[in-house]
């Protein structure tokens, strides 16, 4: 556990970024039923947090990334354009922004800005989970010749203690390498020092990470 992974975490639960469920759970874009939800965009409105959250996504780009190596930071539709947008501007380098499907009216776009043929691609996100919508952005990459080499994200619902690394294994496999602040054993760490997690809410947690594709319906939810 790094002193930035609980850094991030700690942040995330004095903004009240993290909320656990009481009568429903909470449904992601995958599908995937979870006891918990993490709330990055939230952290936007707490300027204090949000720069200190930027700054440790920089760090990571010039030392781990390598800005020679980095020829454009793209933003995912939606939670990923802001951060995206902070990013490209402390690194000074180009910006798009990839929807989730090509728009239907105009020149039917997915990719909004200037992307070249060739170039090396950063996608900056909130969070990542299985990482399957991440690779989605890639189809629209690909599409034009070019190629998310790196994904920079505040948050991964993985942990080393429970061997979980979904996600970038799944970016791994299409050659994309998957960087991260914070991860949920940072998360249940602080919960623990800050007491905010209940013990039942801790175990319902834990319960979920082991079988994250499964915790919905061995609960009755689906």
């Amino acid at each position: 556990m790094s002193e930035t992974g609980k850094r991030i975490a700690e942040l995330l639960l004095s903004t009240q970024s993290i909320q656990v469920y009481s009568d429903r759970p909470f449904v992601f874009v995958s599908g995937r039923v979870s006891p918990v939800y993490i709330d990055c965009r939230r952290l936007l409105s707490f300027p204090e947090a949000r720069d200190e959250i930027l700054e440790a996504l920089a760090q990571i780009a010039r030392r781990d990334i390598g800005l020679d190596n980095m020829d454009v930071v793209a933003g995912g539709e939606t939670a990923g354009i802001p951060y995206a947008a902070f990013v490209s501007h402390y690194l000074r380098k180009p910006m798009i922004y990839i929807r989730k499907n090509p728009k239907g009216y105009g020149h039917t776009n997915q990719i909004e800005g200037v992307l070249d043929e060739g170039q090396r691609v950063t996608l900056v996100e909130d969070l990542v989970t299985d990482g399957f919508s991440k690779l989605r952005f890639n189809i629209g990459v690909r599409a034009q010749k070019a190629r998310i080499t790196h994904c920079l994200c505040v948050f991964e619902y993985s942990s080393d203690a429970l061997d979980l690394h979904e996600g970038k294994k799944n970016l791994a496999d299409h050659d994309i390498s998957l960087h991260t602040l914070s991860n949920w054993d940072d998360i249940l760490s602080a919960g623990a020092d800050t007491g905010f997690f209940s013990e039942d809410s801790r175990n319902q947690i834990l319960d979920f990470l082991k079988d994250p594709g499964n915790w919905g319906r061995r609960m009755g939810f689906e």
